[in-house]
């Protein structure tokens, strides 16, 4: 049986007081939207959006994914309504919000085995908060739910109602598409066409169907950017614990940040402070120490990261690397056994097997106009404080000595001395002391 969900994210999120598309916003490495995605590939639903603010970013970010335009936003039933001529009449429609970023796909699931089960022509997963606030109020009777009344549209008595609309529903597909949605009228005060009329409807027909989900934090809307922090930090702490069940150790997991598109292996080791993002892949046994940024990094096994070291895009470290504290790296390749203790920048390089950094080593790969390669071969030793303009290849079981300003190639087994001499005035020390003493006292 078909089974399609479509997901609302027309909408511009006025109060989240930004530029950006509200279902565009990021949680752990996913846009809002993305999470509601995810949700519904798990649950085996085809989806389709429905766009409307910054709709070609939407579409772009969300590339393969089908949408239907919503120029104008004029309520939840409107939206359907615009989709209504792309969706398929059989099976289940699921219609769900695409700021939703903690719903599961178990609870999807779930919910069209509900609405299967019982045949209804609309099943309303609900849920019950200690402030309502703004959520439509779930109206029972002597018979089940009768409708949903909106907050703006709510009596006193109706307001008090805990039990409230979570914005997700599975419906007969064809019934909601071609004998509801057309008949739907608009309400005061905004003349907006409320999806919510269908519960009515299928109350109506005696074939309606309600459950009360007991997770409301799952179905919570993100609205603003407190709401926002809040999502973010339970998507993180399922993140987190998912990683520790297979075998990663984290020192504190409420201070280690992971996206969830991030892999790791078993016998990984993250201290606190650690961010780890985008396509970041990290081998067993490797340790991440304190304060360590890793972004787009590809880590091999049994590394040491850190502390406070920040591995940018194109990163690629083999096996056995000691990247330390303040060591920045960028399409850096440092592989088996090189050491980068303390203080570098290693930016377009390639560093062979074996090699040592030595602390203040700087790749200047920039001239102000594009961007040059180091290559620095097996068994080098960098002295501490040389600067390697780039573009240079520095050869296999060289030495270049600290304080080196190398321009030039250098061949393998050279060293490389490219500092000035040092000159020592006897005397001189007391002098300026005497003439600094003289100044300050004038």
């Amino acid at each position: 049986m078909t089974t399609t969900a479509l997901i609302l994210a027309a909408g511009k999120g006025t109060r989240m007081r930004s530029s950006l598309a509200k279902v565009l916003h990021p949680l752990c490495g996913r846009p809002m939207a993305g999470w509601v995605l995810t949700a519904c590939s798990d649950a085996g639903l085809t989806p389709t959006l429905v766009v409307g603010h910054q709709a070609d970013r939407v579409r772009d970010t969300f590339p393969g994914v089908p949408t239907a335009l919503q120029a104008e936003q004029n309520g939840t039933g409107h939206a359907v309504a615009c989709a209504a001529e792309v969706l398929p009449r059989q099976g289940t429609l699921v219609v769900l919000a695409g700021d939703t970023p903690l719903v599961r796909g178990a609870t999807l699931t779930a919910l069209v085995e509900a609405h299967t089960r019982t045949g209804a022509l609309c099943t309303v997963l609900t849920m019950k908060v200690d402030e309502p606030g703004a959520y439509g109020r779930i109206v029972r009777g002597a018979t089940g739910v009768e409708r949903i009344v909106e907050a703006a549209n709510a009596s006193v008595e109706e307001l008090a109602i805990d039990e409230v609309n979570s914005g997700m529903y599975a419906f007969d597909a064809a019934w909601l598409l071609d004998e509801v949605i057309p008949h739907l009228v608009p309400h005061p005060p905004k003349n907006e066409l409320y999806l919510t009329d269908a519960i009515e409807a299928a109350a109506a027909a005696g074939r309606l169907d309600a459950a009360c989900h007991d997770d409301a934090d799952e179905l919570m809307g993100v609205n603003d950017k407190a709401a926002l922090a809040v999502a973010t930090k339970v998507l993180r702490d399922r993140i987190n614990l998912g990683w520790m069940e297979a075998g990663v150790t984290m020192h504190d997991p409420a201070q280690t940040y992971i996206d969830a598109t991030v892999s790791l292996e078993q016998d990984v080791t993250l201290e606190p402070g650690v961010v780890l993002k985008g396509s970041t892949t990290i081998a067993t046994g490797t340790q991440v120490f304190a304060h360590s940024v890793l972004e787009d990094a590809t880590v091999g096994p049994d590394c040491k990261v850190g502390p406070f070291a920040r591995l940018r895009p194109g990163t690629v470290l083999t096996s056995r690397v000691k990247v330390g504290n303040f060591v920045e790296t960028k399409k850096a390749v440092l592989h088996d056994k090189v050491s980068a203790g303390h203080l570098s920048y290693l930016g377009d390089t390639e560093i062979g097997a074996g090699s040592n950094i030595g602390a203040g080593t700087i790749t200047c790969n920039y001239d102000g106009f594009g961007k040059h390669r180091t290559e620095i071969g097996e068994r080098a030793f960098i002295g501490s404080n040389s600067s390697l303009v780039a573009p240079v290849v520095i050869g296999a079981d060289t030495i270049v000595a600290a304080g080196s300003t190398i321009t030039n190639n250098v061949a393998d087994d050279a060293l490389a001395l490219a500092r000035a001499r040092q000159k020592n005035l006897a005397g001189k020390a007391q002098d300026i002391h005497r003439r600094n003493k003289e100044r300050a006292e004038k």
